[in-house]
């Protein structure tokens, strides 16, 4: 027995309890916090713009996240709670069925009410109301509710990697090329050449384990069999694509996967997004600006079928998620993440024996199509929608981006994507058969 603040004994699973209450507060505050801090650099007129269907406003993204916490905690776990607007259940809820109806994705960006104020003081309405909750409720009621907060937390997270690619999109389109964060890119004019790393063939397991946060589609851990393979020891460069660009890889039809090359044509696709030739060479849109493409740094804004078709030219193939699993189990979790400011990929300055950039940079397309582990189950409720219910047609990508927080990345982290998405910090990787 020991004496808490109060002066009243209490024992050392009270003291463990109190201490998971007040981390938990901690993590949300500091989480909710970092939300806030990437918007600073916006003003009122940036956040309410959505400039293709995949992009929602910042303002939505941000009441969102709080809607999530107002509907799984606060409606569920506390009596006497208030909404502060009975109608942002059906403006803010985005794809969960079982909650109730909702205002269409596209036309997110038609709504100038609620305001950003409106917003802000929303988000402020619900964390007063979530911080007395945490403080006010029941061991048993923490523990009810403890693992519902955690996945708010790494869905905010999720929906601020979002909020810096839309607003990156936003700034696309504007013909003042807007610059979200100031950054110079030291020029690296020569990067390691890329060696082949060997992984033997064998029984292996993947998946999460253990009872530290992951989601659901992480798990079950189980058991693959995997040939011989290698891995490349970096991420394929800019300079290294506009090769296959410059040799004809968008006209090359036996390059491109059957819907690869009807996107190509449809899109008219001839480079990665965000690039535009001017005057003879070849610019990117970056946060940081409209710049020169740095031939040094990681390819990124590419789709699944242009992964696909580059390694196809190069002479290789795109990972499996359970090679890239294996690869990356015992590399520590560093990387370009968010929290370095940067907000782009960076070219490799590092010629270490190993495995490089796996972590942070771009998100890897691996070859892997999006299905359920063996053994997996779905979450029970709504909140079985969060994942499960959108195992089809999509390609994983693995190592997290720039845009990714490091508190947020795991190896097992599984994320997923339309194979002609693009607008996330999304790159290549290669890999080939021993």
């Amino acid at each position: 027995m020991m004496k808490g603040t109060n002066g009243i004994l209490i024992s050392e699973k009270e003291k463990a309890a109190q201490s998971d209450r007040k981390k938990l507060i901690e993590k949300y505050i500091a989480v909710r916090g970092f939300t806030l801090e990437l918007c600073k650099p916006l003003v009122t007129e940036d956040y309410v713009v959505q400039s293709m269907p995949d992009v929602s406003p910042t303002k939505w993204h941000l009441a969102h996240v709080t809607w999530f916490f107002e509907t799984f905690v606060l409606k569920e776990g506390k009596k006497d709670y208030k909404e502060l607007n009975p109608m942002y259940n059906f403006i803010f809820n985005s794809y969960y069925v079982q909650v109730g109806p909702r205002h269409t994705r596209a036309h997110r960006g038609f709504l100038t009410r609620p305001t950003v104020k409106d917003v802000y003081e929303f988000r402020e309405y619900v964390d007063n109301e979530m911080i007395n909750f945490l403080n006010e409720c029941s061991e048993e009621e923490l523990k009810k509710f403890s693992p519902v907060i955690e996945i708010g937390l790494n869905h905010e997270q999720q929906h601020q990697e979002l909020l810096l690619t839309d607003i990156k999109h936003i700034f696309s389109v504007n013909p003042l090329h807007p610059v979200y964060s100031e950054k110079e890119f030291p020029v690296v004019n020569k990067i390691p050449g890329l060696k082949w790393i060997k992984f033997s063939k064998g029984l292996y397991e993947i998946g999460h384990g253990g009872d530290s946060f992951c989601y659901d589609n992480e798990t079950p851990k189980h058991r693959e069999f995997l040939e011989s393979f290698e891995l490349g020891s970096r991420l394929v460069t800019n300079g290294e694509y506009l090769k296959f660009m410059e040799d004809g890889g968008y006209k090359n039809t036996s390059l491109w996967l059957s819907d690869g090359w009807a996107t190509v044509e449809r899109e008219h696709w001839k480079a990665p997004m965000y690039w535009e030739k001017k005057d003879n060479e070849w610019w990117n849109f970056k946060l940081t600006g409209f710049q020169k493409i740095n031939l040094s740094e990681p390819v990124c804004h590419i789709s699944y079928y242009e992964a696909d078709a580059y390694a196809r030219w190069a002479g290789y193939r795109l990972p499996t998620e359970a090679e890239w699993e294996i690869a990356a189990s015992k590399l520590p979790l560093n990387g370009n993440f968010v929290e370095k400011r940067n907000f782009h990929p960076v070219a490799l300055k590092d010629d270490s024996d190993g495995l490089q950039q796996m972590y942070g940079d771009v998100w890897e397309w691996t070859q892997s199509a999006y299905l359920a582990y063996p053994g997996y189950k779905i979450l029970p409720g709504a909140l079985g929608e969060y994942n499960g219910k959108f195992m089809s047609n999509q390609m994983v990508l693995r190592g997290g981006s720039c845009a990714t927080s490091v508190t947020h990345i795991r190896k097992t982290y599984r994320n997923f994507f339309y194979p002609n998405s693009r607008w996330q910090f999304m790159g290549i990787r290669l890999a080939k058969d021993v």
